[in-house]
């Protein structure tokens, strides 16, 4: 043909293969588009994180909040790139019917602005994560982590506005990580400072230790551990203890006369549990239950840590493994049953954080003090409740406490 390898790539097969490459081009920009909405759960942030607490809360209106942007920015997406695709692919290759009879400068002007846009697209992302480089360097900066429920993210907030009132250090947020672990990992990996999590949680999954229903020599083992092994200091303990706690409809223990646990065990072949996989599974949790005292449900049924509640309210099951602290306690007006077996082991909140930057920087240590032993069962069960069912910012929650303590001023 008498053209170059370079030449025959420009002019022949690039040409010939853009429909097939913008067709990718646009059928995975869609798909990431969706998929994005997962990074939630790695404390990116983004549209995933309205849907995540939709679905905490049972607020079908913040779900739709999320998803339907999400929806939105799919179908500008494609859109943008469809006018682009008929910018890129030659006339030639175009039906019949698309076919323009342009000048060849205009098609030249058109491809110039798409490869501007696109080189745009490229740049713009870059720049902003090399000024944020750039800020962090020059700023002090603490990483304040949380799991992925109202509680930790209320908690995560106070620690937050505690930080920037009595230091001059600027915090910066990963709220949201997927689970306890993937939070002590990303501590322990020094991406984040420091997260709240529970006695009993970092008991058995951080210290690999067998489960325990003494409060202190939990808090001990772990404190200890941590320290010695990881170098993570554990705060004392903020004061209430969200630990498990089977509930049922007042209706059902009115009708089988249940105040406590163990009345509970004793119908449980009669009785239907709808919990999570992971009290479905853990040692401390039915697995314990049916080994220690040879608890036979009539059926268990594995259900989403926010469906369970709707389960057991509308009858589909008769109890649920509730956190004593859970805001949906209040809203579906469910009966705990009190744990007179002390079986259940104690999962006090306690702040985890980096003892490297406590060595750096001991001022710290007074302002992360000042949460301990402030925070009561029924006072965390009101936030909760105020963010999850009255659909207030966990924020303007968090900080209104710290008011009220007296641990900041108004």
């Amino acid at each position: 043909m008498g053209l170059s390898s370079w030449q025959k790539l420009i002019k022949v097969e690039m040409p010939l293969a853009m429909p097939f490459i913008m067709a990718g081009i646009r059928i995975s920009t869609v798909a990431a588009v969706g998929t994005m909405t997962i990074a939630a759960f790695a404390g990116a942030g983004g549209l995933g994180w309205f849907i995540n607490m939709g679905l905490i809360g049972l607020n079908i209106d913040m779900v739709l909040l999320g998803a339907i942007p999400a929806s939105v920015l799919a179908l500008l997406i494609d859109y943008m790139l469809a006018k682009a695709e008929n910018l890129l692919v030659p006339e030639g290759l175009k039906p019949a019917g698309q076919i323009k009879n342009d000048k060849l400068e205009k098609h030249t002007f058109q491809k110039v602005v798409v490869a501007g846009l696109c080189t745009l697209l490229v740049i713009m992302p870059l720049g902003v994560k090399g000024y944020a480089y750039i800020k962090d360097a020059t700023q002090k900066t603490i990483v304040v982590g949380t799991s992925n429920f109202t509680e930790v993210f209320i908690l995560g907030y106070m620690y937050e506005d505690l930080i920037e009132h009595y230091t001059d250090f600027k915090v910066e947020r990963r709220f949201n990580l997927n689970g306890a672990d993937f939070c002590f990992s990303a501590l322990t990996n020094g991406d984040i400072d420091t997260f709240v999590e529970y006695s009993g949680t970092a008991l058995m999954n951080f210290c690999k230790l067998p489960m325990n229903s003494d409060s202190e020599v939990v808090y001990n083992q772990v404190s200890e551990t941590l320290l010695n092994k990881y170098n993570v200091v554990t705060s004392k303990p903020l004061g209430f203890n969200n630990t498990y706690v089977l509930s049922v409809r007042p209706d059902f223990a009115k009708e089988h006369n249940l105040e406590k646990m163990s009345d509970l065990l004793a119908i449980s072949s009669d009785v239907t549990l709808g919990c999570t996989a992971e009290f479905l599974h853990r040692e401390d949790c039915l697995p314990g239950l049916e080994a220690k005292f040879g608890t036979q449900f009539k059926d268990v049924k594995a259900l989403d840590a926010t469906i369970r509640y709707q389960a057991v309210a509308n009858g589909e099951v008769d109890v649920v493994d509730a956190f004593s602290t859970d805001g949906l306690l209040k809203k579906l007006n469910l009966q705990g049953l009190p744990d007179d077996m002390g079986f259940f082991q104690p999962f006090y909140a306690v702040s985890f954080t980096r003892g490297k930057l406590l060595e750096q920087h001991p001022e710290l240590k007074d302002v992360f003090a000042k949460l301990d032993g402030q925070i009561s069962d029924e006072e965390m069960r009101n936030m909760n409740y105020a963010v999850d069912v009255e659909g207030r910012d966990a924020h303007e929650v968090a900080h209104e406490f710290l008011v009220q303590k007296g641990l900041l001023p108004e």
